[in-house]
């Protein structure tokens, strides 16, 4: 444990958080109320305890029975089960000492030994508390983490009864439809239910349906009895006018069925010439939308009351579900983590029939479906800890940057697009200029990777590089801006020649007496290296003169 001599406002976090928590210790806080609250944190995001600050962030001080702050550790760990390791460290602020308690994030429940399971949530007005871990938030829990999947497990009070021979004949058919394993074509029921993990064995031996079998092939009354947790809602929206607005508990084959037939009369499409061939540019891509609806109904919470919402409005597509990305999954992996389901029976099974991606590679197909036709990437970023939120835009389509896709596939005997090559010309069209590391982030993988992508797209004649191998940056190729009439655009974009930028720097010294780093990044469009070096340049070849270091540095003309 060490100490440090802090301002209040240069560590103390401003408020309480989902993983930051104060706690006053003038009247001593109990050893249990204390274990409790750090529990509480392990069960949820982890974090920080602050002990010996008021609720309002105001630092009153340790209680002097906490003044010697090492042996807390050993007494949390002592009173947790399994034991819970944390960290403390001790701050002096204006002469109040208080104490920071890091918490890391268990995979496992925390309980104190005296048997209390709690998590942390947010309450309606936004501040934090600490509520009691019930057995369904346990398992939601341990499915988020991969410790437990709720589709394998036998659904209490179900029969073989419950399952529909008409959904049976849909799942054939789809089979069919969506190149599913055909193998399953040739089994029979009972064969069928235990290859799709449709039925498990009772400790008697006795066939008993699993989620995933009611879920698939479920009579409607039974899912509504038996899996209240399980709701589709469509809603279709124009100008805040609701004119769709339905809700159903069908088996899952069904509910993407009647999905569809309902989305597509709000889908137009209009038909775009390339070459010999007519492309259909719909408002949204049919695979995108049966794969983000697909991944919401397979991967939602099935702990968790609330619908799949799909809503179609003027701004565009959203798809939520229940339940936030499973542990190891973030907005910055999404592309190129392994796949992870929270529900691998149901997902397996989904997959074996056709309906979701067999190579567990969904995103992909989603991101594909917006970026051929030129508009913005799918849009995650309203996802948390309860919903996953998915955004697809309805703008319209590019259809010259469409162009340049099927004409790509065409030269490649019609193979698509690596994907991180889509996402990379995507990203050029719509931010114009970029450098490796600004693109990495894009694909979500490390800058060498984006730039054997770019270098790629360079040999393709799709992108151009602009200066040194360590300042490089790129934009789409000069063919590209000319195809779509923007040679003005490529050559603001494509930036100036050296001499270009020493004149412009000397020209706005002349009329401005000095000039400053920053103002030559802005004005001739490079970045903090390339500034710098420019100015260097000028400065060795005795045309300006530096004043002041660092920050504060600017460059005068050298006159006699």
């Amino acid at each position: 444990m060490s100490t440090r001599s802090r301002r209040p406002s240069s560590i103390l976090p401003p408020s309480e958080t989902l993983t930051v928590e104060f706690k006053s210790d003038r009247k001593r806080l109990p050893d249990d109320e204390l274990v409790e609250a750090l529990a509480c944190l392990a069960n949820s995001e982890g974090g920080e305890l602050w002990l010996g600050v008021e609720d309002d962030g105001t630092p009153t001080g340790l209680h002097e029975a906490h003044l010697n702050l090492a042996g807390l550790p050993g007494l949390v760990a002592a009173r947790t089960s399994p034991s819970l390791a944390v960290t403390v460290e001790a701050f002096d602020m204006a002469g109040i000492r208080v104490a920071r308690i890091a918490v890391p994030r268990c995979a496992s429940e925390v309980a104190t030994t005296a048997g209390v399971y709690l998590r942390r949530r947010l309450k309606h007005d936004g501040l934090p508390e600490c509520v009691p871990m019930l057995p369904h938030d346990r398992d939601s829990r341990a499915g988020r983490f991969g410790l437990a999947d709720a589709s394998a497990q036998a659904v209490a009070g179900a029969t073989l009864a419950d399952f529909d021979p008409l959904e049976r004949e849909r799942l054939r058919q789809s089979v069919r439809q969506y190149g599913g394993d055909r193998v399953l074509l040739e089994l029979d029921d009972e064969a069928l239910d235990g290859a799709l993990g449709f039925t498990t064995r009772t400790q008697g031996g006795e066939r008993a349906p699993t989620l995933t079998g009611l879920l698939v092939i479920g009579r409607e009354t039974a899912l509504r009895e038996l899996v209240p947790t399980h709701e589709l809602a469509f809603q279709v929206l124009a100008r805040e006018t609701v004119s769709f607005n339905e809700f159903r508990r069908f088996p899952l084959l069904k509910a993407l069925d009647w999905l569809e037939t309902n989305f597509r009369p709000n889908n137009p499409e209009k038909e775009v010439q390339i070459g010999l061939f007519r492309v259909p540019v719909p408002k949204v891509d049919m695979g995108a939308f049966r794969e983000a609806v697909a991944n919401a109904l397979v991967h939602r919470d099935y702990y968790r009351l609330g619908a799949v919402h799909v809503r179609l409005d003027d701004h565009g597509l959203t798809v939520s579900n229940p339940g936030g990305l499973v542990e190891g999954v973030t907005l910055d992996n999404l592309l190129t983590t392994e796949p992870r389901p929270r529900n691998p029976a149901l997902a397996d099974a989904m997959k074996r029939i056709g309906i979701v991606e067999r190579s567990g590679r969904g995103v992909d197909k989603i991101y594909r479906g917006m970026l051929r036709f030129g508009r913005p990437e799918p849009d995650y970023s309203r996802t948390d800890g309860n919903n996953v939120v998915l955004q697809l835009a309805t703008v319209d389509a590019d259809e010259v940057f469409l162009k340049l896709v099927v004409e790509q596939e065409s030269l490649q005997d019609g193979v698509m697009l690596p994907i991180d090559s889509l996402i990379v010309l995507a990203a050029l069209r719509e931010q114009k200029r970029l450098n490796a590391e600004e693109l990495a982030r894009h694909i979500h993988r490390d800058a060498a990777q984006a730039k054997r992508t770019l270098e790629r797209l360079v040999e393709a004649g799709l992108v151009q590089p602009h200066g040194n191998t360590r300042n490089r940056s790129y934009t789409l190729s000069a063919e590209l801006y000319r195809a779509k009439g923007g040679q003005v655009e490529y050559t603001r974009q494509a930036g100036f020649s050296r001499l270009q930028h020493e004149q412009m720097v000397l020209g706005h010294v002349r009329h401005h007496g000095r000039i400053q780093r920053r103002e030559v990044m802005d004005l001739c469009h490079l970045n903090v290296d390339q500034a710098k070096w420019l100015l260097k340049r000028l400065k060795e070849e005795g045309k300006l003169v530096q004043h002041g270091t660092l920050r504060g540095a600017f460059y005068t003309l050298n006159e006699p």
